[in-house]
């Protein structure tokens, strides 16, 4: 797995982190959305139909498929535990990209990975 401090440093570049209390819902199943997310500190469940089918920490991503094509968004996040979140709009997710090849790689695998398990839930 590629290192996480790469990831949080990314987000850790963007102005104006969000910061999320415990229990509080970032984004809902079927929100459009333009934003991905990048966990600094915390954790963040994500929830299919009412169950929490995985949790997050610090440095993993969430939220990318609204950058790479998908409508709205196919689950829930909120928060576990008081969470701090950097955020990337399609511009500054382009410019990572270019910028950190490994950051790309990264967002690919996760994106991959979660797609895969939430397919499998179906």
């Amino acid at each position: 797995m590629l290192s996480p401090v790469v990831t949080v440093s990314i987000f850790q570049k963007q102005p104006d982190p969000k910061e999320f209390s415990a229990g509080q819902v970032i984004f809902e199943e079927g929100q459009s959305g333009n934003e991905m997310y990048g966990i600094i500190e915390g954790e963040v469940d994500i929830v299919v139909n009412g169950k929490v089918v995985e949790t997050m920490e610090t440095g993993e991503v969430f939220g990318v498929g609204v950058l790479v094509g998908v409508e709205n968004r196919t689950y829930t996040a909120v928060a576990k535990v008081d969470t701090k979140l950097g955020f990337l709009d399609e511009k500054k997710f382009l410019f990572a990209v270019q910028e950190t090849p490994v950051f790309a790689l990264k967002v690919m695998k996760s994106y991959s990975e979660r797609l895969s398990r939430l397919q499998r839930m179906v």
